[in-house]
């Protein structure tokens, strides 16, 4: 959040097709789906966006530190309206590390089964 109506991100160099930037030069009117999986929530936000390339200040801002990737432009979002949507269609999401510790475990628990059928076989 760049003030109580401005939210900004670093757009990064990419694909090169410029479809976000030829269309806010159409329409600036833009919409933004914000979801939070883990509590099932959403909030829907309706404003203009607009590109601001050159920069540099505002690039440095909001880049993602973590992230080994070129700014090469900058989309800012003007907030006009926005609503905490309905739960219901979104769909549940579970963390990587979450999953993987699931797996871990079922991937040993088939292992001592594999290992206990194995010997019960022999013992046949």
């Amino acid at each position: 959040m760049l003030d109580s109506q401005t939210l900004g991100f670093a757009d990064f160099r990419g694909s090169r097709q410029y479809v976000t930037t030829c269309n806010l030069e159409v329409n600036p009117r833009a919409f933004l789906f914000l979801m939070d999986y883990a509590r099932s929530r959403r909030v829907e936000m309706w404003g203009t966006a607009g590109v601001v390339e050159n920069d540099p200040a505002l690039s440095n801002r909001l880049l993602v530190k973590s992230y080994p990737a070129d700014v090469e432009q900058v989309i800012l979002f003007t907030l006009k309206a926005w609503d905490v949507n309905c739960p219901r269609h979104i769909p549940a999401m579970v963390p990587m590390e979450e999953v993987s510790k699931i797996c871990k475990r079922f991937e040993t628990r088939i292992d001592e089964l594999e290992r206990e059928n194995t010997a019960l076989k022999k013992a046949e």
